[in-house]
């Protein structure tokens, strides 16, 4: 049957009232507290930003708040330093906060002298690779560059990981194109993500609609480029379990999913309005939600659609609408409770409980093989959906 989510509070806070929800991430070590930033999607209200710790264990007020001179965009928590954070601004500025400092200010600045971005820092993602012993993060931004981010002893220290560049023409990728002629810019970035299983590999997401695989090895081409989205791809995620799947939200209406190794999706979806974020639940490698701005009839209102593939290819195991009058921007999940966040344009951060049969993980009978994982079950289920999918397109 369908499922439901069940609304169980709203965060707000004073400081956010006008703002609008740019990012959610929940802390990697203690689940139950959850970094918000504000900033504003609107080019013209341009306005300064903030930051919100929410913890679950307290409804009415943020634990910490931080102030930012731009609109905050991205922020991400340190994996293993659970009070670290990385933030990009509109501006162009990244920081890093310690939410245990004693000052509201942070540790560190990007300033023009140490080459920061010109345009929004729309993701920052912490390395996990620390064997050069510095920790560092990565950005990725409009302004064409991906950077990566070195905590020196003083300063922040920045190099560049890579430039985007535009492919001109079809979908070729211009090889026999005289070269002056091909270089014809950089393609704004909008989202990255990084392959929990081959750390060196990365997606891109672009304005203009090309989804790229890169390498932190080789910073002078893509490996690949994926065609399928007709505009601008707003959040690339690699699946949790499955190390070939991603899943793509685009402002085309479509989430797509793809095996990282065909360059056409696996699958897609249309989800008939503006899709705002997409993310793979933690908890089953064929589950994920994806959040929708604008419902059919005015006025606005955030719609929140979970599908489940291993129980329906085509449609929604639950489509529910969580907000009035606001458009959800982003979608985080728990990775412990069964709680889903979505944020608003009227800077609200709604918590939503999954109904059990929406959060189906694996299931294990007696035939199961007892030395066989969790994950090698999620990846199971997910190389069925893919035998599965592959098979009615030969048949049709």
């Amino acid at each position: 049957g369908e499922g439901t989510l069940l609304p169980l509070w709203r965060f707000s806070s004073e400081k956010a009232k006008r703002k609008q929800v740019t990012c959610i991430k929940w802390n990697p070590q203690y689940n139950d507290l959850c970094a918000v930033g504000f900033g504003s999607y609107d080019f013209s209200r341009r306005g300064t930003g903030v930051i919100c710790c929410y913890s679950l264990k307290n409804t009415r007020f943020p634990e910490y708040v931080f102030n930012t001179d731009a609109g905050v965009c991205c922020l991400d928590w340190h994996p293993q330093h659970p009070a670290v954070i990385a933030v990009g601004l509109y501006d162009g500025t990244v920081l890093v906060y310690d939410v245990r400092a004693k000052t509201k200010k942070p540790i560190y600045q990007s300033t023009v002298r140490t080459n920061k971005h010109t345009d929004p820092v729309w993701e920052v993602r912490w390395n996990t690779d620390e064997s050069g012993g510095t920790l560092n993060f990565f950005s990725i931004s409009s302004d064409g560059r991906v950077s990566n981010w070195l905590l020196m002893k003083n300063k922040l220290e920045s190099e560049e990981v890579m430039e985007l560049k535009l492919i001109s023409g079809g979908a070729s990728g211009g090889a026999g194109e005289d070269d002056e002629t091909s270089l014809a810019g950089l393609a704004g970035g909008l989202c990255f993500d990084f392959n929990r299983h081959s750390e060196h590999l990365f997606l891109v997401g672009t304005e203009e609609g090309r989804i790229h695989k890169c390498s932190k090895a080789f910073s002078g081409q893509y490996l690949e480029t994926y065609e399928g989205h007709s505009m601008a791809v707003y959040t690339v995620r690699w699946n949790p379990f499955h190390p070939r799947i991603f899943l793509s939200a685009s402002a085309d209406w479509t989430v797509k999913m793809w095996d990282h190794q065909v360059r056409l999706p696996v699958m897609s979806f249309d989800l008939g309005q503006a899709i705002g974020d997409v993310a793979w639940a933690p908890y089953s490698s064929t589950t994920f939600a994806a959040i929708t701005s604008d419902g059919p009839v005015a006025p606005t209102s955030g719609v929140v659609h979970i599908y489940d593939l291993s129980i329906n290819r085509n449609e929604r195991i639950c489509e529910q609408k969580v907000v009035k009058r606001a458009k959800l921007t982003h979608v985080a999940f728990n990775s412990v409770e069964p709680i889903l966040i979505v944020g608003d344009d009227r800077g609200g951060v709604n918590t939503l409980k999954l109904s059990p049969n929406l959060r189906l993980g694996v299931v294990r009978t007696e035939e199961t093989p007892a030395e066989k994982t969790d994950e090698d079950l999620q990846v199971e289920k997910m190389e069925r959906l893919l035998e599965m999918v592959t098979e009615t397109k030969e048949v049709s």
